[in-house]
């Protein structure tokens, strides 16, 4: 899974900008204003968590950041693209090529093994079935879980189906990884890994967010973002687990 991280001036290319992006949830009788005047810069291959409490909007800005949802007022640039000029189409297809996604329930087929599991975006992209196969392979290799690879999801460990899911997010190489408290359903132990595979794939230029309510995993980012009622509250420089160097905002 080559993906150079570059020079110096790349890592400041944005990769993410959202300006003044709003979302508003209607119904015939209710409006729920989730998103309230969003400003957000995420550059190539920063390492940034997001986090707040329940309500905050954490779920919304992901489903926006990932193309999953569309926003109702301001603007959102992915990879250099305006998400208004997109159709659904063009949506899926910037989506499937840019960013990878880990969910918290992993969201593996059961009556698959696990090499099928990793493959199967590729199936949807038209790759053909031996590259599949073996970036697959490479894949499952990079978590570790190669000898598994006959292996049904429900014959591994949680932390394992979650290691499973990010060869999966990774295999198309995308350059945006998304995680949705990807270590919410693990024990501490695994939790770690995950978090250290997430650490060896920003090393290698991948720009990594994590959407999480755990204080202690969001610290493992470089930067963390703050969401209260749908708005930015807190922008961050982090140090490392114990301490901030500069609010950006």
């Amino acid at each position: 899974m080559s993906n150079a991280r570059g020079s110096e001036n790349t890592l400041q290319k944005a990769v993410i900008t959202m300006r003044d992006l709003t979302k508003v949830y209607r119904s015939a009788t209710l409006e729920y204003p989730a998103l309230r005047g969003i400003d957000l810069t995420v550059n190539e291959g920063e390492f940034v968590s997001i986090m707040g409490p329940s309500g905050s909007g954490k779920t919304t800005l992901m489903n926006i950041i990932g193309l999953l949802d569309n926003l109702t007022g301001g603007y959102y640039e992915l990879q250099g693209i305006d998400s208004s000029d997109l159709s659904d189409a063009g949506s899926a297809a910037l989506r499937n090529r840019t960013i990878g996604f880990i969910f918290q329930s992993f969201n593996l087929l059961p009556q698959m093994n696990l090499i099928d599991n990793v493959a199967l975006p590729m199936l949807y992209a038209g790759v053909p079935a031996k590259e599949r196969r073996d970036r697959a392979r490479e894949a499952l290799q990079h978590v570790g879980l190669e000898k598994w690879s006959q292996h049904r999801p429900t014959e591994i460990s949680g932390g394992q189906q979650q290691r499973v899911a990010v060869a999966r997010a990774m295999v198309m190489r995308p350059s945006i990884l998304l995680a949705d408290e990807p270590t919410g359903n693990l024990d501490s132990l695994a939790a770690e890994a995950v978090l250290k595979l997430f650490h060896e794939l920003h090393a290698i230029g991948v720009t990594v967010i994590i959407i999480t309510h755990d204080i202690s995993v969001a610290h493992r980012a470089d930067r963390l973002i703050e969401l209260f009622d749908g708005r930015i509250s807190n922008d961050s420089v982090l140090t490392g687990p114990d301490g901030r160097k500069a609010a950006l905002s």
